[in-house]
């Protein structure tokens, strides 16, 4: 056992630095970019957390995607999911992203009824649109998830 090295530990240290090195890129319409905005801004100041925006997709760790998605915007949001590195991960803000909102399938033909048809989503943030808070609640429990740990649950 003597001069052994344990990928457990490599493995915590690794997705700690992971958790709070996030580098972002951003994709929306709508009014939940706005918010996304306001969140970066310096009354929030997402970069606390660690999080830094990007524009190259092949540096990004993290896919931030806001507002309507429609077919037509579905293949370039697959190709730029495609674009990232591995680990990458998905942030879908605001009802529109998840489930297509008021512009649901129901009322509009161009809708797609959530981003989860064409690329996996890690962390929705529910609202329309959501606030900063809800957005950094969103990044926190990302960053949960990256690390490991387990969502904590409401005892009744």
């Amino acid at each position: 056992m003597k001069n052994r090295f344990y990928l457990s530990t490599v493995g915590k240290v690794l997705n700690w630095s992971l958790a709070n090195s996030l580098s972002y890129i951003v994709t929306g319409s709508c009014c939940c970019e706005t918010e996304i905005l306001e969140t970066a801004g310096a009354r929030y100041d997402i970069e606390r957390f660690g999080c830094l925006p990007e524009l190259d997709p092949r540096q990004a760790d993290l896919l931030v995607v806001t507002g309507v998605v429609t077919y037509k915007s579905a293949p370039f949001l697959r190709g730029l999911y495609d674009q990232m590195a591995f680990p990458k991960y998905v942030l879908a803000i605001g009802a529109c992203t998840s489930c297509g909102g008021k512009f649901a399938p129901d009322f509009s033909y161009s809708v797609l009824p959530g981003l989860d048809r064409i690329i996996p989503v890690d962390v929705y943030v529910p609202g329309c649109p959501p606030r900063p808070e809800a957005i950094m609640n969103g990044l926190i429990a990302l960053q949960e998830k990256i690390r490991g740990y387990e969502q904590t649950k409401a005892k009744n």
